[in-house]
């Protein structure tokens, strides 16, 4: 591509992605979402969402039991000690409002990398800007009307919030995340454009917390609760961005006092709708993985016939240590337990040797868990700096548990904050381009 090409296309990515508003189509001063679209089939795209909603069910039932196992085995399995009196709890019907299940496709085999439970992104470049794109290339949208199945989903979560918590009238209901964080704080605002109730964002740095009853006379004229800077209680929080364990470990800088532990208390005291819910964080440790790939390992009977075809067709061999695949000699990947887009990810050779590894360490000091490798297939892509081969991944997300719309990440073998959108269509009838 001659630097007449480079220009051409970058002007024309700039001018298709400035017409969708609030979006970040660079992240960190660099090209995320691209000028280019991944073709696939109605019969893949119908594939993958089979295996999202058959592994998803494997992991929800897998939700039930972790509930059953006693604080020593969960810290085992990678759990904050400080998370262990709430994530038992289940405020809802699902497990999780949106998640969002990855995987590796390759023209064999689809298989599950990890479930992202508690706080996924990636929603509006699949449920909303991959249909602009398509519209752009006059290709058909894979994810049409996802949009509308996220929407109620919101609206249906919401309201089972608000009447757990017996709300009735004109309930405050309050999105957030750190709003210096474009990508979180776009993704919030998207999300409460889809709720269906009055609503609205405030960053987490202006919630107030209130630990205790504040009296005058016997009276009560603030109870303990969490508020909007004006005073108001909030009813439900919606933290899309803002992970469980992170929120754990949170605390007052001036105080020193734990106030994502104080948050957590007020949702099982029943004072505080919060959403993505306590539960979705049993599914975030990747651990749940090993837990399931040993209750397959033996055939248990926790798993039906079914399940464990399920599992072998979909899951990977994995594990709390790497014996199995140093004595097979099988190359694997070293994952921190609670990880995030790749930080801390290691992938050794047959011999045990590092291969690859992230840059990023943030994540060291969580629990490890050990994966067989699979390579992600390559694709070539058009940048503004020209064709280049990425690996690529494919997201799809689980809705109330129901599979709905699929996205792309393209970069490397370990996907992290520096791959692309990569947007994905269909080709319509009569469409020869």
């Amino acid at each position: 591509m001659d630097n007449h090409k480079y220009t051409t296309h970058k002007n024309s990515r700039q001018e298709l992605y400035s017409q969708i508003p609030d979006f970040w189509p660079d992240l960190y001063e660099s090209e995320y979402a691209l000028l280019d679209i991944k073709l696939d089939s109605q019969e893949r795209i119908h594939a993958i969402r089979s295996a999202a909603e058959k592994a998803g069910r494997i992991f929800f039932k897998s939700a039930d039991l972790l509930r059953q196992l006693d604080d020593n085995t969960l810290l085992q399995l990678g759990f904050p000690v400080e998370s262990l009196p709430f994530i038992r709890l289940k405020t809802i019907d699902e497990e999780t409002v949106i998640a969002r299940i990855d995987f590796a496709v390759t023209d064999q085999e689809i298989k599950v990398m990890e479930i992202n439970s508690d706080t996924p992104t990636f929603i509006k470049e699949t449920f909303h800007v991959n249909d602009f794109v398509c519209s752009h290339f006059n290709m058909e949208d894979p994810n049409k009307g996802c949009n509308q199945e996220l929407a109620k989903a919101i609206h249906r979560a919401i309201s089972a919030e608000l009447n757990r918590l017996n709300r009735q009238t004109a309930p405050v209901i309050v999105f957030t995340s750190h709003q210096e964080h474009e990508e979180d704080y776009l993704t919030a605002i998207y999300l409460l454009e889809n709720c269906g109730f009055r609503a609205r964002y405030i960053p987490l740095t202006d919630l107030r917390l209130i630990e205790e009853d504040i009296m005058d006379d016997g009276e009560c004229i603030l109870s303990r609760g969490l508020y909007t800077p004006e005073g108001n209680r909030i009813d439900l929080l919606y933290r899309q961005t803002y992970p469980i364990e992170s929120l754990v470990e949170d605390k007052d800088p001036n105080t020193g006092e734990s106030v994502g532990m104080l948050l957590l208390e007020l949702v099982s005291e029943g004072r505080l709708g919060m959403i993505n819910p306590p539960s979705a964080f049993l599914l975030q440790s990747k651990a749940i993985q090993a837990l399931i790939w040993g209750l397959h390992e033996e055939r248990n009977a926790f798993f039906t016939e079914e399940e464990h075809e399920v599992i072998k067709k979909h899951f990977l061999p994995t594990y709390l240590e790497p014996d199995y695949f140093m004595q097979a000699s099988c190359p694997y990947v070293k994952k921190p337990s609670f990880g995030r887009e790749g930080d801390t990810v290691v992938i050794y050779d047959e011999r045990g040797k590092i291969r690859m590894q992230d840059s990023g360490k943030t994540y060291e000091e969580s629990m490890p868990v050990f994966q067989g490798f699979i390579s992600l297939p390559e694709y070539e892509i058009a940048t503004e700096k020209g064709k280049e081969k990425c690996r690529i991944m494919y997201g799809c997300f689980l809705v109330n548990g129901k599979a709905s719309a699929v996205g792309i990440r393209a970069g490397g073998q370990i996907t992290g904050n520096e791959s692309y959108f990569l947007p994905m269509g269909i080709k319509k009838e009569g469409n020869n381009e």
